[in-house]
């Protein structure tokens, strides 16, 4: 094949897997963590009065998503490369939707943790499958762009979804006489059911099932991902059990840990920390309101997240990327608790949004650097398995903490020093050479 054309077909497939693939599964993302996290802007408006439940107990509730969640992560995700992406990415959102929506008519404390644990249970698998997903659609030097496009779904989440949760929560007895929160579930728990049954007949496994390529997009496509896989195997020899003893691997999980822990604890109790603006601002300070206050640190992190991975896809991938983030997130996470105003709170919060979302999709790059096939499933699935430990953690410990010294410095001081640690360990893998910078400027041969 002629270099010129060899390069306009994977112009024209790369659009097409972007247009087609990544706002689908986007969406899906968008919908997964907004049933997760909705527990977040349940709780300070009526749930945790109702339920007469504890900082600690909701910090419990947060965070025993996980317990089910991690127990289930790797099987799932080898599951997903037995049966195909198709079937278990659906399968996980039709299940995940039923306990989601199950939420509306929670009447307990203790229903509240099973429901939490059950709806971890149901999720399980989903986020590494799906970035596993999407990178089997491209070749690894387009992976950068495709996943930080993916990844604008979860702040977007918070900044198009608090206010819409907030709307719901405003219509407290106005449909079925049900409380605020109780609409809310209900409210983002029926989409996912939806959506989950449309990805049946809308995911394709692989380019040879895409009736939306071309023959030739579909063959440069296949042939090109067999040519990395065969080129990753050959200088990267990893089964499923040698993953469980792979330093970097381990690495890259304690890694993720630590932002994981700094994203959880912004994303469960922001929401908290702005509600406590009333006092401040006055009883006009609403749902809705709070809400949009809520959005703004996310709606920036979109646009930094954006710009971040534009300059990752132009460089390659460096370290410092990063790194930077990690460490701007440590620094600005316990700066906030001395902000003493909402308008410089909201500010430095947001620079610790844009720090977490800017590093996220571009780390997620890192593990099919040197694994492929189950072994990429299965490290993946580990990463993430450790990672999402911290969002276990950074529910429970922060309202532990908080609920322990009355404050919250205690428990943001302890979420900076996690993301500090993502920082000191990303320069250690660094330079013991354990990550490969790409160089945009040297594009792979076309010709087949």
């Amino acid at each position: 094949m002629v270099a010129s054309e060899a390069s306009s077909i994977e112009r024209s497939t790369i659009k097409k897997v972007s247009a087609r693939l990544v706002p689908f599964v986007a969406l899906m993302f968008f919908i997964n963590y907004l049933d997760r996290t909705a527990i977040g802007f349940a709780g300070p408006n009526g749930m945790t009065q109702d339920l007469a439940m504890t900082a600690a107990q909701f910090g419990f509730a947060s965070g025993v998503f996980f317990i089910g969640y991690i127990i289930l992560e790797i099987p799932s995700n080898l599951a997903l490369h037995k049966f195909g992406a198709r079937i278990w990415l659906a399968r996980i959102m039709i299940s995940w939707g039923i306990v989601a929506t199950l939420f509306t008519w929670v009447s307990s404390a203790t229903g509240l943790y099973w429901l939490r644990f059950l709806l971890g249970v149901a999720e399980a698998g989903f986020f590494p499958g799906a970035i596993l997903f999407l990178s089997m659609w491209v070749p690894a030097r387009h992976r950068a762009k495709i996943l930080s496009l993916f990844y604008l779904a979860q702040p977007l989440t918070t900044a198009i979804g608090a206010p819409i949760a907030g709307a719901l929560i405003q219509a407290h007895g106005v449909f079925f006489g049900l409380e605020g929160w109780r609409f809310m579930f209900l409210g983002v728990g029926l989409p996912a059911i939806l959506i989950g049954i449309a990805a049946l007949f809308y995911l394709k496994d692989k380019p040879t099932d895409a009736t939306w390529l071309t023959t030739e997009e579909q063959e440069w496509l296949t042939a090109e991902l067999a040519r990395e896989a065969t080129a990753t195997g050959a200088r990267e020899k990893h089964s499923v059990r040698s993953v469980f003893n792979n330093g970097r691997v381990w690495t890259l999980a304690l890694i993720y840990f630590g932002f994981v822990y700094g994203l959880y604890a912004l994303g469960f109790f922001l929401p908290t920390i702005v509600s406590g603006f009333k006092a401040t601002l006055g009883e006009s300070f609403t749902p809705v309101l709070q809400g949009l206050v809520t959005a703004i640190p996310y709606v920036i992190a979109a646009v930094v997240l954006y710009l971040w991975s534009a300059d990752v896809h132009r460089r390659g991938l460096k370290p410092w990327h990063i790194v930077i983030p990690a460490i701007a997130g440590a620094v600005t996470v316990p700066v906030a608790l001395f902000a003493g105003s909402p308008v410089l709170t909201i500010a430095i919060v947001t620079v610790t949004a844009c720090a977490i979302f800017a590093a996220l999709p571009n780390f997620w790059t890192l593990p099919t650097q040197f694994l492929t096939g189950a072994a990429a499933a299965a490290g993946v699935a580990l990463i993430n398995t450790i990672g999402n430990i911290a969002g276990f953690s950074a529910g429970y410990v922060t309202g532990w903490l908080h609920d322990i010294t009355g404050a919250y410095t205690v428990p943001m001081f302890v979420v900076g020093g996690a993301m500090a640690l993502s920082a000191i360990l990303m320069i250690l893998l660094a330079r013991r050479g354990a990550v490969a910078e790409a160089d945009r400027s040297v594009e792979p041969a076309v010709g087949h």
